[in-house]
Order: C-alpha cells, then structure tokens, then sequence
C-alpha cells in the first residue's frame, strides 16, 4: 500500500517530478514531461504498478522500516533520507538535476555510521503500470523498453533480476557513497550520456541557492514561503513556462470516494494566481515566461478561452479511466486527461485579466500582443458576462449564475479600464464603464441575500460559497462594507469545520449535490487561507494569524501541502503538491507581515 499523502516528499527537475515515500519508495513518476506515462504507478496501485525502493534491507515480507529523519538539504529540492538501524546510520541522497537533455532520477547512498546492510528493489511499469518493458543489458548498463519508451538505470553496484524487478544488495561504511541513476530516452535514439551523479548533485544545489536569493520577502514567514516558492518553480514546466496544478492525478479529495482528477494541466486560474505570488516576491522571468505561454496557449482565439491546457498549451485533454488501477487505497477511478477542460467558467476572464494587470503594474516590459488579448477578452464578456456557467469549482451538474464568476468578470473589466486609463491601450473608455457598473449593480441585486446579510453561492441561492472570500481582495467591494463582513461570518458560521478550517460549499454525502457529485470531501485549504487573509482586511488580525499558523502546521514535515484537510481522518487529502494551497501560503504571508500580524 501507498503511504499517506504527507508521507511523500517532492523531487523535481521543472519538467517532470516524483515522489518520495518515507521508506525510500520512488511510488510516482513520469517521463519525460509532467503529464506523460507514469514509469512508477504504485501510488494508484500497488507494487505491480512500479516503483523503486532503496533503504536499509529487511526480511522478505516485513515492512520496509521508515526513515528517522528526513529534510530538504537547504532551500532546494534535494532530499536527504536517514534510517538508524541497529548496525548503524545511512543517507539517501535523492534529487533530480534542472536538465538540458535527458531527465535523470539520481539517488546516492551514503554511509554515516556503521556498516548498513541496503537494498535497491527497481520494478518499471510503463503506460501506468500496464506494460512490463523489455529488460537487458547493453554495453554493461541495464536498459527497460516498452514501444517509444526507453529507461536506463546505471549503477556501480552488482545488480540482478528476480521476479521482473531490479534488485542490488549491498554494504555501506561511513564515507561510502554509491550512486544509482535512472535516465528516460525514446527507444529509437542512442543511449543517454552515463550520468554524473556528483557533479549533477553540486549542480542541482548552485542551481536551487542561486534562485532563491532572488526572493524579496524577508519576512517573518520566510521559511514557509520559501518552501512554497520552491514547489511552485518545481510546477512549471520550464520549455514553456506552463505551470501545473499539481504532479499528480487521482490522489482523492475523499478517500475511498469518486473525486479524482487528473491536475497534471496548466489551469489559467491556477497559473494566473501563481505568477501573481511569484511577481511580489521578486520573479519576473517566471511571470514573463507565464505570459509568453498564455499568448501562445490562447492565440488568435480568446473567444473560445480553455480553463486549462497542457503545459505546452494543448487545447485537447480527453478524460479517460484506468481500470486496471485500483486507485489511491482503493479511491477509483483513476483518471488521465480532464473533461472540465471545455467548460465555461466566466471567471477566469477575470483572474487572467488581473495577472496580466498586475504584470503591467509591477514594471513587466510591455507587450502590445498582451494588452490586445485583455481588451478581445473583455469584448467576449460584454456579450456572455450574464449567461451562467460552471463556476470555479468546474461542477459537473447544471450551469448556474455564480456570483463569484460575475464578481471576476467585474475585476476583468475593471482592470481593463485602468489599463486603458493609464494611456497603455485604446478602447470604448465610457461604454466599459458602464459595464462595470451594470455587472456590480447585478450582482449585489441578484447574488445578495439581505435578510441573511451575505452574498450567496449563486443568484436565487440559498448556499454559500467560499470564492465569496474574494470579494473585498478583488476591490468589488471595501472590507468594511457590512455585506463584505456579514458574507465572512456566514461562511464562519455555514461552512467552517470542527477545527475551523473552511469547506468550498455544502456537499451532499451520498446524494449527488449542486456540483453534480455524490460523496464529501475535505476543507478547502485555499478557502482558508482566504479566511485569514478577509479577517485580516477587517481588522481581526490576531483571529487571522492564528488562523494561518494553525494553516501552516498542517503542512508535512517538508512544508508541502495537498489540497485539502480532511477533519475526520486528520490528513492531508487531493493532489499533491498542490499549487493552489502553496499561493496563498505566500498571499497571506504577505498580508500578515505588511500588517505587523504575527508573533514573535
């Protein structure tokens, strides 16, 4: 079985990424992009899945035995692993190098004390666990091929082959360091160059505290944003600048439930939210990237704007199910590829609308084809801005008037009319401002319950809806209106869990509900990060604080975060790393410290 979510560390080479079990399991990885095949599926499976296990050896049938102490070396994306057995103490050293050619897994074995007994257990799956590759040796280096695939794993150590898996036993004494290299190459090209593992890892390290030190934020969180910064630049995809939701698909928003999916795509909302984080804290090659891959992701064609695309801006991304894999502790099915890809959600106008302000705002060299996209955009809306859709949450039941899409509709056309308004582009100035102010009149007349003193989930609506947090960080309305602080106590009220965390909106267990799925799932942990930052902005700072430090314990030993908490089981739940929880870390980070809302 898969470890829980939060036992898995991130590694990554800003293509692709795998995760790192406590007991040294490699349980997911794919090759050679983000959203290719996994070569390691055991995550969503089982052993027979793939995976690749090196750790302190144990009798055949027990438990492989967890690390004692594991962090990354730094702020960077290396992970050192130690076990403390009783014949001494071992390091693994596990890491993937920022890569010009072939992408490489490498880990090195270093003995620290004693002499440890250790073994490497390597079973590649290809197509997701579905096709045993072709294993043999060439040239002294043990090869794994499958059609178009190609994997090559390079060892100083003795290997051998039992039960379709690659195994090495071996000894380490203090000061020993073994190195094991696995490296992808499509099948009908030449073998990749040997790898080297200790350049590579001197490499991966300069790489990793050269990009930190362009961080601007100096504040009391740092060390919690800096994590965040790092699996966000560990997110996108560095050909292109397309930045992915999260490494993985499936991981269950509710175990043993049917809310899986597949977030190995570049969500515009997703995307747009992170270059906004990444731009206040000093990364503008990563924002211009961004922006370089939306033009290209959109084109000629904003009329028909995608939620999400892939991560070199594909527009198809067909929904499929694996029924030959179980699932993450049987939470099926397993999906590859997103349906919701072709929905409409109004608010994403809104949300690429803002970056694109906030680019512009923040000193990024103009780009006259960006400023012609905003102003296509805001031209579709003014013809679809009142026509329901999908919302933010990509429901799968009937279209609704959500009011949070309505309210970023407002926010694309307000941030247009301060583009134009600065002499940056031409436009129908007055025509637009009274769209603006036809779009705020509607949705504070038709999404606002008076008797209750809330704004609701959508228009006719008794349900709330945490995107309703975003009211007053948007500027549709100031923090102190009383229908901003009447919406925030409602949602308080209606929508927290037993521990104070929020939900996105009312479920129906096992009946299906407005998003047109049966089952629960956990809180939201945007949804409360949100919270804190709406406290904040209404003064209730300490409230606020509090809130985001009880946030910030929930993360795992390495400061990762999925997407959800769920409060029953006590654990994280959803893909993972999630950047959707990572940015507003950074977000309410910010809006602490600028405060002076911290302690200590």
């Amino acid at each position: 079985m898969a470890g829980r979510i939060e036992d898995y560390a991130l590694i990554g080479d800003m293509q692709t990424a795998a995760l790192v079990c406590r007991d040294g399991t490699v349980d997911w990885l794919c090759l050679p992009r983000f959203d290719s095949h996994a070569i390691f599926a055991g995550l969503l499976g089982t052993e027979e899945h793939g995976f690749w296990r090196i750790g302190p050896a144990h009798p055949s049938g027990a438990e492989p035995p967890t690390a004692a102490r594991r962090s990354y070396r730094g702020d960077s994306l290396i992970l050192e692993s130690e076990w403390d057995t009783p014949r001494g103490t071992v390091r693994v050293i596990d890491f993937m190098p920022p890569r010009d050619g072939a992408p490489q897994l490498i880990r090195i074995v270093e003995g620290v004390s004693g002499r440890v007994p250790m073994r490497s257990a390597l079973r590649m799956r290809f197509s997701y666990g579905r096709i045993v590759p072709w294993v043999h040796k060439h040239e002294g280096r043990t090869v794994a091929v499958a059609g178009p695939d190609s994997v090559w794993f390079d060892t100083e150590a003795e290997t051998y082959g039992k039960s379709l898996t690659t195994y090495a036993d071996f000894t380490v004494a203090p000061g020993d360091r073994i190195a094991f290299t696995i490296s992808w190459e499509p099948s009908h090209k030449q073998p990749p160059p040997l790898p080297e593992p200790e350049q590579s890892l001197e490499a991966t390290e300069d790489f990793w505290r050269d990009w930190v030190e362009h961080c601007t934020y100096h504040g009391p969180y740092r060390e919690a944003v800096i994590r965040s910064l790092i699996t966000l630049k560990a997110l996108t995809y560095g050909p292109t600048g397309g930045i992915v939701a999260a490494p993985t698909t499936s991981l269950p928003e509710e175990i043993g439930g049917v809310r899986n999916w597949d977030y190995r795509y570049t969500w515009l909302r997703d995307a747009a939210i992170t270059l906004s984080s990444l731009l206040r804290t000093g990364y503008r090659e990563e924002a211009r990237a961004w922006r370089e891959w939306l033009l290209r992701a959109v084109a000629g064609d904003p009329e028909n704007l995608q939620i999400m695309y892939g991560i070199a801006g594909e527009r198809e991304l067909g929904e499929a199910e694996l029924d030959w894999l179980p699932g993450y502790e049987s939470s099926g099915p397993v999906r590859v590829g997103n349906g919701a890809a072709h929905q409409l959600q109004l608010d994403v106008y809104g949300e690429v609308t803002e970056a694109l302000h906030l680019a512009h705002m923040t000193g990024l060299a103009r780009n006259d084809y960006a400023s012609l996209l905003q102003l296509k955009l805001i031209r579709y809306l003014e013809q679809h801005w009142d026509e329901p859709d999908e919302g933010i949450w990509e429901v799968r039941g009937p279209r609704r008037h959500f009011v949070h899409s309505k309210v970023m509709a407002w926010v694309a056309v307000d941030r247009t009319i301060k583009l134009i308004e600065s002499g940056d582009a031409d436009g129908p100035l007055e025509k637009w401002r009274e769209l603006r102010d036809d779009i705020h009149r509607d949705v504070c007349e038709r999404g606002y319950d008076k008797e209750r003193n809330t704004f609701t989930q959508s228009y006719g609506s008794k349900e709330l809806d945490a995107s309703l947090l975003l009211i007053p960080q948007m500027g549709f309305l100031p923090p102190d209106d009383k229908r901003v602080i009447g919406t925030i106590e409602a949602i308080q009220r209606e929508l927290s869990t037993s521990d104070g965390f929020i939900l996105r909106y009312p479920t129906s267990g096992g009946n299906e509900g407005v998003d047109g799925l049966p089952g629960d799932e956990g809180a939201f942990l945007a949804c409360s990060f949100w919270m804190a930052d709406d406290l904040a902005m209404i003064g209730r700072v300490d409230e606020a604080r509090k809130l985001f430090e009880k946030l910030l314990s929930l993360r795992n030993d390495l400061g990762l975060l999925a997407e959800e908490w769920d409060p029953r089981l006590q654990r994280q739940v959803g893909n993972f790393p999630q950047a959707f929880s990572h940015v507003p870390l950074i977000d309410t980070a910010l809006r602490l410290t600028a405060s002076g809302a911290y302690g200590g």
